[in-house]
């Protein structure tokens, strides 16, 4: 059966509201919606978890201490046999080369969602795919953007698409 996936990360907003009505749609209407990080206040992670069918979310480094203490770092999920690993790293310093969040995961995953940086990926690296659906709001330089991923029996892609124009 094919399965439907939206990723999110890095909404940085006060509400659920704020974010963008058409990833909002998207998130509603995936089979699973995953957020990776960064949601900043309770009401967006209550909305997300609300407006999900099947919803998996970890923190960030930018969340709160309560978000960071009711969510998880990192998680594994298994969505017909393809082990999908989720987190959100908050490393400080220079950026890091994605195959370092290996040491996130006991076991090696099919595919790694990841935010933080706030910049798109969509890249197989040592046979797995690293997926960063990127900015989840607009900014002025910045588009705001997510991920999807279709997963079809063993086989899965992953495309990155902009939601909302932010560069001129």
């Amino acid at each position: 059966m094919v399965k439907k996936i939206a990723v999110i990360s890095d909404t940085h907003c006060l509400k659920w509201e704020d974010i963008n009505s058409d990833m909002r749609m998207e998130i509603q209407n995936a089979d699973i919606a995953i957020h990776c990080g960064d949601i900043v206040r309770q009401s967006v992670v209550d909305g997300f978890l609300n407006s999900s069918k099947e919803r998996h979310i970890v923190h960030g480094n930018s969340d709160p201490v309560e978000i960071r203490e009711s969510l998880p770092y990192t998680k594994i999920i298994n969505v017909e046999g393809v082990k999908i690993g989720i987190t959100h790293p908050a490393w400080a310093g220079p950026e890091f080369p994605p195959e370092e969040l290996f040491k996130d995961f006991e076991v090696k995953p099919d595919i790694i969602l990841f935010g933080h940086t706030h910049e798109t990926l969509n890249e197989y690296i040592q046979g797995t795919l690293f997926v960063n659906p990127g900015q989840g709001y607009k900014s002025f330089m910045v588009d705001g953007t997510m991920a999807f991923i279709t997963i079809d029996g063993n086989k899965f892609h992953a495309e990155i698409k902009i939601i909302e124009k932010g560069k001129p």
